[in-house]
């Protein structure tokens, strides 16, 4: 009886598992490797959840290169801007405790915080920096290459800043305005932007092996290690990027395992275990429309991939009929998506250790394309299609060049 006890629990722990018992996802693997063979990635790892529960979790190619060490679905991997959802999320509880609105002026609560002129001073709400419409563009280069642990000095850089455009008039991504609001949140809770998402996601999601910055994943055990994927298909190691005083715009490392904890605190409106996480109102708010990014048309080959806006940390999109949320995330090394579709409870996490990659958007839409019962899109055919009309017309070009010499 001991062992037989023993072997059902043993069973049980397998998450693996889970997924044989679906049949969408039959074959699966092999969809998913044919992805891996064609982006030369170091490897990923996926996750995917229905209502409450994880169905599959498993990890591809490896983690390790030089020591052919696997991924699996407890490896970490940095994430970079899908941390942004959850430093919004930060502000959304802080409203849900009266602590602040979302029509305030940012400066109200961060009074150091100066922009490029009065009228910017003046009119900038705090629901302009979560939707990427202050008129700013990113200046990425003014923290990217000159990185410092110092907040307040980042901050001090966004007054240099000149506008593209006015307020609310174009949408444009923005990193320094998801520093702002972890310094909004800071100045209100009294504690670090590091420790507001360790106490009040981290923890309470149980997402144990996740960490907010590059210090911990250098001492934690199965962590990924970043790889750029050079032209004759080889994967080079990177230095993991410490994006230091920015980390409220891309600094968490977290696992596919992990991660389905976040995807199912929204699906279910913000309820983890039946423990509210964030207000109902708040997910509603968070994942419509805020701000559009661009028409983004359908095309005549995939006619119903269409439109695309922005709410707090999050990209909307429709994908052949269904609602889908979502963001990406790319820092050294490294390349995340996290998506769900509410009407459908479904949620798909996907995190590679390949730079500036494709794999992300491959495996997410491959898994949908199975999980929503939609008509298949050969998605590694059509990757392969562009990357050799992108390598015809830069040999072309360079032949051109070399002629007009």
């Amino acid at each position: 009886m001991k062992k037989i006890i023993s072997f059902l629990f043993a069973v049980l722990l397998i998450s693996p598992a889970f997924s044989q018992t679906d049949k969408r996802l039959k074959n699966i693997n092999d969809d998913l490797n044919k992805i891996l063979e064609a982006t030369h990635a170091a490897g990923f790892a996926v996750a995917v959840v229905e209502k409450d529960k994880i169905i599959f979790a498993k990890g591809y190619g490896y983690r390790d290169v030089e020591n052919k060490i696997p991924a699996d679905a407890n490896t970490l991997f940095a994430i970079g801007s899908s941390t942004k959802a959850f430093t919004s999320a930060v502000l959304g509880q802080l409203r849900a405790e009266d602590k602040l609105s979302f029509d305030d002026n940012p400066r109200k609560h961060l009074p150091e915080l100066e922009f490029f002129n009065d009228d910017m001073n003046n009119n900038i709400i705090i629901k302009d920096l979560m939707s990427h419409r202050t008129g700013l563009p990113r200046h990425d280069f003014s923290w990217y290459l000159f990185p410092t642990f110092d907040k307040d000095s980042l901050l001090a850089r966004i007054k240099h800043q000149e506008p593209f455009t006015g307020i609310r008039q174009q949408w444009y991504y923005n990193n320094f305005m998801f520093l702002a609001q972890g310094k909004i949140a800071e100045k209100i809770t009294g504690k670090s932007w590091e420790d507001n998402i360790r106490e009040r996601f981290l923890k309470p999601l149980g997402m144990s092996r996740s960490n907010v910055t590059i210090d911990e994943m250098e001492k934690s055990t199965n962590a990924a290690f970043g790889y750029e994927t050079k032209k004759d298909n080889t994967n080079k190691k990177m230095d993991y990027y410490k994006i230091a005083g920015m980390r409220p715009a891309g600094s968490i490392n977290s696992s596919v395992n992990d991660m389905s904890k976040w995807l199912i605190t929204w699906i279910n409106n913000g309820k983890y275990n039946d423990e509210e996480i964030l207000a109902e109102s708040y997910v509603k708010e968070a994942i419509s429309s805020q701000m559009v990014i661009g028409a983004n048309l359908p095309t005549k080959d995939i006619p119903d991939v269409h439109f695309s806006t922005y709410g707090y940390g999050w990209m909307m999109a429709s994908y052949k009929g269904h609602y889908r949320v979502e963001h990406g995330g790319n820092i050294d090394g490294f390349s995340a998506s996290a998506a769900f579709y509410p009407s459908d409870s479904l949620g798909i996490v996907v995190l590679s250790n390949q730079n500036g990659s494709r794999v992300p958007g491959l495996v997410r839409n491959t898994i949908a394309d199975r999980m929503l019962k939609l008509e298949k899109t050969d998605w590694v055919q059509r990757y392969l299609d562009e990357k050799e009309k992108a390598e015809k017309a830069q040999k072309e070009a360079e032949d051109k060049k070399s002629s007009s010499k």
